[in-house]
C-alpha cells in the first residue's frame, strides 16, 4: 500500500487542524443536511454551538472563523485565501450570513456562535452543535459534530 503526502497532510487555514478544518467540514456538512433535508430554504438562522476544548481554545486557533466560512459554504480545499477576510468582515458588519454560499439570513455573532467553555458534549471534548430555525423560530434540523 503506497501513502501519499496528501494522505498525511490536509490543506487547511488556522495554527490547528482539529480546530479549524474539523469545524469547517462540520459546518459545511451541517449545510449540506439542510439541503438534503429540504429545509434549507426556510432557514432564516443557524446556531452554532462550541463546546469544551474547541470553546476554551476556539478564538486563538481560528475555529470561529472556521465555522462561520463553513456555514457559508467553503472548503478547506477550495477557499479562496484572499477572500478570506474580506468574507468574515462582511458577515461581521452586514450580520448576515451566506448560507451555502447563497442564502443570505441574519447572523449575530453574539448570539449565534455561542462557546460553552465549561461544558462537554458526551463523545469527545471537541464537540459542536449546530442548529436551523425558521422564521417563527422554530427548528428545523439539529447536528452534532466531533
Amino acid at each position: 500500500m503506497r501513502t501519499s503526502i496528501f494522505d498525511i497532510f490536509k490543506v487547511g487555514i488556522g495554527p490547528s487542524s482539529s480546530h479549524t478544518v474539523g469545524p469547517m467540514r462540520a459546518a459545511n456538512r451541517f449545510v449540506s443536511q439542510l439541503e438534503s433535508a429540504r429545509v434549507a430554504g426556510r432557514t432564516e438562522r443557524v446556531a452554532a454551538e462550541l463546546y469544551g476544548s474547541l470553546a476554551l481554545t476556539g478564538i486563538g486557533h481560528g475555529t470561529d472563523r472556521a465555522v462561520l466560512l463553513g456555514l457559508s459554504g467553503e472548503t478547506a480545499e477550495n477557499v479562496a485565501i484572499h477572500q478570506i477576510e474580506p468574507k468574515l468582515a462582511a458577515i461581521g458588519t452586514d450580520r448576515v450570513l451566506p448560507l451555502g454560499g447563497v442564502r443570505p439570513i441574519r447572523f449575530e455573532q453574539s448570539t449565534d456562535l455561542l462557546w460553552h467553555s465549561d461544558q462537554l458534549l458526551p463523545g469527545h471534548p471537541n464537540g459542536m452543535r449546530f442548529s436551523a430555525f425558521d422564521a417563527s423560530g422554530a427548528l428545523l434540523h439539529s447536528a452534532v459534530f466531533y
